[in-house]
């Protein structure tokens, strides 16, 4: 089994050195914590996830207009750390609202991205870093970090504590995705312009003549090329150069997306019905483990509904499906609850259970929900629109709305209170990816948005 040389490293690894592998038109501060009242309570869910993407956004008001949201509560111990990753996904959970008030803060977060394009503390050349800080924290060594997103020198500030300093081709793909999504929306150069540099920078620093072809991994921190190839990765350029293509009539990037989509196309695995993670060498295929997101990503990318392809969905449904309670070992979810959905890969049901992913972290559930994988599902149901796909999609739906309600009580974002049953937590107990890292029961900025599109029903990564 190829997987025996060890998994391709998905986007949400560690990237940093040494870890292997415009203007700005913002919302002020002030006019956005509006966006979070009182009676929050009573709101829909879907409402109430927004309201938890606002606080996430407003939690450093004295930091300024330029801002990204806070991927994580307080808990997690990522302090204002704000993924690329998440806040492309937050910018289109803004948008799937269709109200002035998301369309506003897409905008402040797309420019915040241009921002970081264009004020990186080393390069000029397009790309944005895996993190970023927003605001002020003490380290864990007593280091006082004091500055927000712009540092006194105007600078970006880069991620450097945790090491979140290099840059992925999958990150880089989602801004651009959002970028795309905003200049179509709004019709400005800037974000078309941003969208178009991370597209070359892609190009330029993944593009790969190895015999299975596509885009590489990416770079670490210290801007040296990672050998791998995600499925994942040219799962997200099949949209990015699809929406190019489209929005600036170059038809370049047709052959661009061609070469993505080729690369995935090879991924796939007929006798089970399911695409591999990638290779590391650009040569071998890794079998294991098997990711979900490469099964409802590819779906929503390929529009996959009547090919052979569909059958990924039910790869996944069926064969990454976990049910969460308290008496499951490891878990964390209180007496009489329970949660239904799809755990992170095939590696994640077979976890060690007597060790945690890493030091100091609890010790993994394998039938922990990854609920944003859970609702990577539900929305790729709702698209493929087959016999019993809406019911099953509601049935993921309502499982999260319960996690929301439920789990994450009392936790902060920047030291502030959130409104309550606001925003849904990565995951119902600890849970071990198979990938080297974890996800555990924090509200979490990406599992929100990926909610808020999948109740919307929009799908982020069709062309």
């Amino acid at each position: 089994m190829t997987g025996r040389q060890g998994p391709a490293l998905s986007r949400r690894s560690l990237i940093g050195a040494g870890l292997g592998a415009a203007g700005v038109a913002a919302v002020g501060p002030g006019q956005a914590l509006a966006a979070s009242p009182a009676g929050i309570t009573a709101a829909s869910a879907p409402a109430r996830g927004r309201a938890f993407l606002a606080s996430a956004m407003d939690a450093y008001p004295g930091r300024g207009g330029i801002r990204l949201t806070q991927s994580y509560t307080d808990q997690a111990g990522l302090f204002s750390t704000a993924f690329t990753y998440d806040n492309a996904l937050a910018i289109l959970a803004h948008l799937a609202a269709r109200a002035p008030e998301g369309l506003a803060r897409a905008r402040a977060l797309g420019d915040a991205l241009l921002y970081a394009q264009t004020h990186d503390p080393e390069y000029d050349d397009g790309r944005l870093r895996q993190a970023y800080n927003v605001g002020p924290y003490t380290f864990y060594d007593g280091s006082e970090q004091p500055d927000g997103f712009v540092r006194p020198d105007g600078s970006a500030n880069v991620g450097t504590q945790f090491g979140f300093t290099g840059t992925a081709v999958g990150d880089m793909a989602w801004a651009g995705i959002a970028l795309s999504a905003l200049a179509r929306r709004t019709r400005a150069r800037r974000f078309l312009s941003g969208a178009v540099r991370v597209g070359e920078w892609i190009e330029r620093t993944g593009r790969t003549d190895e015999p299975l072809g596509g885009y590489k991994f990416g770079v670490d921190g210290a801007n040296r090329k990672l050998p791998f190839t995600s499925t994942e990765h040219n799962t997200d350029l099949i949209c990015l150069f699809g929406r190019l293509a489209r929005l600036t009539g170059d038809r370049v990037w047709l052959e661009r997306r061609a070469r993505a989509e080729a690369f995935v196309r090879r991924m796939w695995e007929p006798s089970g019905g399911f695409f591999h993670t990638g290779t590391n060498d650009g040569v071998t295929v890794n079998e294991s483990p098997v990711p979900e997101d490469t099964q409802t990503w590819t779906h929503l990318a390929l529009g996959s509904r009547t090919d052979r392809y569909a059958r990924s969905l039910d790869w996944a449904e069926a064969e990454l499906a976990v049910l969460d309670h308290a008496g499951r070992t490891n878990s964390t979810v209180p007496a009489g609850q329970s949660y239904e959905g799809v755990t992170f890969s095939s590696a994640s049901l077979v976890a060690d259970e007597d060790a945690p992913v890493a030091q100091g972290q609890p010790k993994p559930d394998r039938n922990g929900v990854w609920f944003e994988g859970t609702a990577h599902l539900a929305l790729a149901l709702r698209d493929r629109r087959a016999r019993g796909d809406e019911a099953r999609a509601r049935s993921l739906l309502d499982s999260i709305e319960r996690a929301q309600d439920r789990l994450g009580g009392g936790q902060t974002v920047g030291g502030r209170a959130l409104p309550e049953r606001c925003g849904v937590v990565s995951a119902s107990s600890p849970l071990d990816t198979g990938f080297g890292f974890g996800y555990y029961p924090y509200r979490h900025t990406g599992a929100t948005a990926w909610y808020v599109m999948a109740v919307a029903g929009l799908n982020p990564l069709r062309a």
